[in-house]
C-alpha cells in the first residue's frame, strides 16, 4: 500500500508538470523537455559506466543534448543563437571524439558508438518534439500547437493503461505473449486492448478538436502511438535485460528511473513526427 501510494503521488506530480509545462507554452515546453533530455542522457551514461565498462563523461553528454534540443527549438521559433547552438553541439562532439585519443579509456570504441547512440536514442526524439508543435499561420507568425505532444503523450498513457488493465483480467484466457525474450508479461490481448482504448481516446480528441486533424488522421496517430510506444517499451526492456538490472534508476519513487518512465516516447517522438510531417505536406 505505501508503495502504491509513493508510485501514485510521483505519477501525479509527473503528470501535472508534464501537462502543465506543454500545454502552458513553447519557453516552459522547451524548459521541461531540455531537463528531462539532460537527466535521462545522465542516467544512461551512468548505467553504460556502471554495468557495460563503459568511461563516457556523464555531464559533457548531457549538455550536447541540451543543446541539440536548444537548436532545434532556437531553428523553428526563429530565435536569435540557433546557429551558435548547433555549432557548439557539433564542436562538443567532435571534442568528445578527439578527447578518446587522450583518454587512455580501456575501450574508446565502446565511447564513441555509446556517446553517439545516446545523442539518437535519448537526445533527438526530445529535440524533434517542435517540429509537430510549432508551425505558421497565413501570416507568417509562429504557432505553437500544444495539443499534438500533448496528444502524444496522453495515447501512451492510455496505451500503458489499458494494456495493464486488459492483460491483467483477460490473459487467463487469451494466454499468447506478446514478446516473451524480452518482457515475459506482456500479452497480445493487453496491447490489443490498449490499442483499442487509445483509438478511442483519437476519436474522442477529434471530437473536441475539429479543426485539428481530420478523424482518419487522428487514428493513424493514435496507431503509431500504440505501435512504436510499445516497442519503445521493448527496447528498452531489451537495454535492461542486457545490463541485468531490474530499473534504469531510482530518482523517480515507485517508477524507477529517466528511462523507465520515457521509453515509450523514444520511439514514439520521431516516429509521430514523421508521420505528421507526411499526412501534413
Amino acid at each position: 500500500m505505501k508503495n502504491l501510494i509513493v508510485r501514485a503521488l510521483t505519477g501525479a506530480v509527473y503528470v501535472v508538470l508534464l501537462a502543465g509545462c506543454t500545454l502552458y507554452g513553447p519557453v516552459s515546453a522547451y524548459l521541461f523537455f531540455s531537463i528531462v533530455a539532460m537527466a535521462t542522457l545522465w542516467e544512461f551514461s551512468t548505467l553504460m559506466n556502471r554495468h557495460y565498462g563503459a568511461s563516457l563523461i556523464p555531464y559533457l553528454n548531457s549538455f550536447a543534448g541540451i543543446l541539440l534540443t536548444s537548436a532545434v527549438w532556437l531553428w523553428l521559433v526563429g530565435g536569435n543563437g540557433t546557429g551558435q547552438a548547433f555549432a557548439l553541439y557539433g564542436m562538443l562532439m567532435l571534442y568528445m571524439l578527439v578527447s578518446e585519443l587522450y583518454r587512455k579509456a580501456a575501450d574508446p570504441l565502446k565511447n564513441w558508438a555509446l556517446v553517439f547512440a545516446s545523442q539518437i536514442y535519448v537526445a533527438l526524439p526530445f529535440a524533434l518534439l517542435p517540429l509537430m508543435s510549432v508551425g505558421y499561420d497565413e501570416n507568417g507568425r509562429i504557432v505553437y500547437e500544444s495539443i499534438y505532444p500533448m496528444a502524444l503523450f496522453l495515447f501512451i498513457w492510455i496505451n500503458d493503461t489499458g494494456a495493464y488493465l486488459f492483460g491483467c483480467s483477460l490473459s487467463r484466457y487469451f494466454t499468447a505473449k506478446l514478446f516473451p525474450r524480452i518482457s515475459p508479461k506482456k500479452s497480445w490481448v493487453g496491447s490489443i486492448g490498449g490499442g483499442l482504448l487509445t483509438v478511442a481516446a483519437s476519436v474522442a480528441i477529434s471530437y473536441f478538436f475539429p479543426g485539428m486533424l481530420t478523424l482518419p488522421k487522428w487514428i493513424g496517430f493514435a496507431l503509431v502511438v500504440v505501435v512504436f510506444g510499445t516497442w519503445g517499451d521493448l527496447v528498452e526492456s531489451l537495454l535492461k535485460r542486457q545490463l541485468g538490472i531490474k530499473d534504469s534508476g531510482n530518482v523517480l519513487p515507485g517508477h524507477g528511473g529517466m528511462l523507465d518512465r520515457f521509453d515509450s516516447s523514444l520511439l514514439a517522438i520521431p516516429a509521430v513526427t514523421l508521420y505528421m510531417l507526411l499526412v501534413n505536406t
